[in-house]
């Protein structure tokens, strides 16, 4: 929690157009407050008297401040850049071990005057200052040369002061410059956080200044990073083949080098052809050449065959230590509705995002490369084709490709780095036709269509195949049990095992390889049972009910545990989340509940902005 409540005091601190820091010891208590007397006992004869004045070592230190200020009794002068500051030697030692050091064993000892060498003037006399009064005013101009001064002479209070400064300080425009300091001046928390930091912010970073002046071995540390956080591989490459044109006639030579950290077999294919394969530096460059073979080797692979191609290029980057949240957008409450909030599990509680740019409800939700995407949905008064996009690092909504149908209370799942919209509501009839979105080219293309029409349909991925579950055939006004696979490699829907009841507007989630179908309705009658789908076995079990009945909740898992947020219960929408542990095969309420209760709303997990 400390850690957390750190990174946030650190974005705030980037939002200041000033920062500054002020170091301080506690303040004493009054004399009157403090002072301890050890009173005469009970039988009136008073043996001891104890007396404790924890105001006595400030009023020495305010005078012994007055005293060096005035030049009384001080017997030693230090100088930097020829700026001289008297003080007390027993003074100085008591607060810092490299002057006791100084004044105990080497010559210094024995002169009046010592010249201190490579010490600001400035910052020497801030530390001198902090030594007698325990203040020190940290500042943006001040921060770098105070540090440097605190390493010397062993002011660890003053180091750290400056570092929390830094840390604060953090941005994409400086991060790379301060890692460089802290790493140069050894202190250890600032670099660790500050390549957090990097890795975490990494798109901003290589926009900047920074970036393109760091050394190529400085560029391959910083992308052969499993933690790296980044929407596509493509913005790894993009960024070595920036790097490499800023300064070509000294760094072409370092390509090979860059490129053996970016991982091209995890580009999409069309990529690889239309932009690696024509990039004029690695026409040039046979290791490169050599590269761009493996990549596409690797995309011929099918199967086991792939799983086993093992190369440093072809392990995805697993960031790590990123805390998530609940991300809950749009919805009706009882219309549609505009806003957003997210859950933070650790502090468990709710707040507000940016709104979507339109009321909406009954849309699809996927995350794909970093950002949310809600597809479709209804937005009070039509069923909509349009898509807008979430970016959590900046809090804003924006415009994707809007599909091609128009749909509502349609399934939206991520299969291989693409976005499929299945079945849904068009305004007059249920669909059974689905499309498919691919990022690399900003397109919906249709794909095969269902059996049956499905609208209300719940969708869920496991082992590379997308499941069309339940939903509501509009045609004989059936709530369905039947429950279609989607195959991408032959661009095929099958049948599969029913479900063991009829469930429209059923939430789907996918658990350790496990489908579950949450709630939903039959006609008139919403339920509050669940079951789950084994793809290997291909039958469905009935599992613990919920605690209460809901139909168009959304659904997601987290940590081992699957969520259900909202929904309905056939007569209110649901402010409360409900918690399922396959481990227990028990079923929880959270804590603290949404702000208002909401139906049909879209819901993922995303990285908690820093």
């Amino acid at each position: 929690m400390e850690h957390e409540g750190r990174n946030a005091e650190a974005m705030d601190a980037l939002d200041r157009p000033f920062s500054c820091l002020l170091l301080r010891h506690a303040s004493q208590n009054s004399l009157d407050e403090s002072s301890q007397k050890h009173g005469p006992r009970p039988n009136g004869k008073e043996k001891e008297y104890s007396y404790h004045n924890s105001n006595h070592t400030v009023k020495s230190f305010e005078t012994l401040n007055l005293m060096r200020k005035q030049k009384q009794l001080c017997d030693v002068t230090l100088v930097a850049e020829n700026v001289e500051i008297t003080a007390h030697r027993m003074v100085l030692a008591s607060c810092s071990p490299y002057f006791y050091a100084m004044f105990n064993s080497f010559e210094e000892s024995k002169q009046d005057k010592i010249t201190l060498q490579g010490v600001d003037s400035h910052a020497l006399s801030l530390i001198v200052n902090y030594i007698y009064t325990a203040e020190v005013l940290v500042t943006e101009e001040n921060v770098q040369v105070l540090l440097s001064a605190a390493n010397l002479l062993q002011l660890t209070d003053v180091r750290d002061a400056c570092c929390d400064f830094l840390q604060s300080q953090l941005h994409p425009s400086n991060c790379l410059g301060i890692r460089q300091f802290a790493d140069l001046h050894g202190c250890l928390e600032l670099l660790k956080y500050a390549e957090a930091y990097i890795e975490q912010h990494f798109m901003e970073v290589v926009e900047g200044e920074e970036f393109l002046s760091l050394t190529s071995e400085q560029v391959s540390k910083l992308i052969c990073s499993d933690r790296l956080i980044v929407p596509t591989e493509e913005k790894v490459f993009e960024c070595v083949v920036g790097w490499v044109q800023h300064d070509m006639e000294s760094r072409q030579d370092h390509l090979s080098q860059l490129m053996e950290h970016v991982r091209l077999p995890l580009m999409s294919q069309e990529y690889l052809m239309q932009r690696v394969e024509e990039e004029p530096l690695l026409k040039c460059d046979l290791k490169c050449k050599d590269y761009l073979i493996e990549a596409f080797k690797y995309h011929l692979l099918k199967g086991d065959s792939k799983i086993s191609f093992i190369t440093p290029r072809t392990k995805p980057r697993q960031p790590v230590g990123l805390p998530k949240v609940l991300l809950v957008v749009g919805g009706q409450a009882p219309k549609a509705i505009r806003s957003v909030e997210c859950y933070d599990f650790k502090e468990e509680r709710w707040y507000q995002v940016a709104e979507m740019p339109t009321r909406r409800c009954r849309a699809g939700l996927a995350v794909l490369n970093g950002k949310v995407y809600a597809v479709g949905g209804f937005n009070g008064s039509l069923r909509v084709r349009t898509v807008d996009v979430y970016d959590a690092s900046l809090d804003q909504w924006s415009v994707c490709q809007s599909m091609e149908a128009r749909r509502s209370t349609l399934g939206v799942a991520v299969l291989g780095n693409c976005i499929y919209a299945v079945g849904g509501f068009d305004g007059s009839t249920g669909l059974n036709t689905a499309e498919m979105y691919n990022p690399a080219v900003q397109r919906w293309t249709p794909i095969a269509s269902m059996s049956t029409r499905r609208s209300s349909v719940g969708v869920g991925v496991v082992n590379g195949l997308l499941y069309a579950v339940g939903g509501y055939d509009g045609s004989s006004r059936q709530c369905l049990s039947s429950v279609e696979c989607y195959n991408p490699e032959n661009d095929a829907w099958s049948c599969v095992t029913d479900m063991i009841s009829r469930r429209s507007g059923a939430g789907v989630g996918v658990l350790e390889g496990i489908l579950y179908a949450v709630g939903g309705h039959d006609g008139p009658s919403v339920r509050r049972s669940v079951e789950a789908y084994d793809p290997s076995a291909n039958v469905w079990r009935a599992v613990t009910d919920m605690n209460s009945c809901r139909r168009n909740a959304g659904v997601i898992a987290m940590n081992g545990l699957l969520y259900v947020v909202g929904g309905d219960d056939g007569f209110s929408n649901l402010a409360s989340v409900e918690v399922y542990n396959p481990k227990t095969q028990t079923w929880t309420l959270t804590t603290s509940c949404m702000s208002i209760g909401r139906s049909y709303a879209g819901v993922a997990i995303i990285n908690k902005p820093i």
